[in-house]
């Protein structure tokens, strides 16, 4: 989609569910903020390009969520 000079590029959506986030966050017994911030830079990361459909592309996406949450994520779920 082009977009028009001055303009934000969009590059598309990022949804959660808030009951999903809910059941997680109680799974792992970690506050529901925490799960939806790793949700949502999880989201906006694949928005991006990064993919987690190998081990490799899981890992690197991990360490970029790390960087950006910091270093007190649980091992990813």
């Amino acid at each position: 989609m082009p977009t028009l000079p001055g303009q934000p590029v969009l590059l598309g959506d990022v949804i959660i569910s808030l009951d999903t986030a809910e059941r997680q966050a109680t799974a792992l017994s970690i506050p529901l903020e925490e799960e939806l911030a790793l949700l949502t830079v999880h989201g906006i990361l694949h928005l991006l390009g990064y993919e987690d459909e190998t081990a490799a592309g899981a890992e690197k996406m991990r360490l970029r969520e790390r960087a950006i949450l910091g270093n007190s994520l649980k091992p990813a779920h």
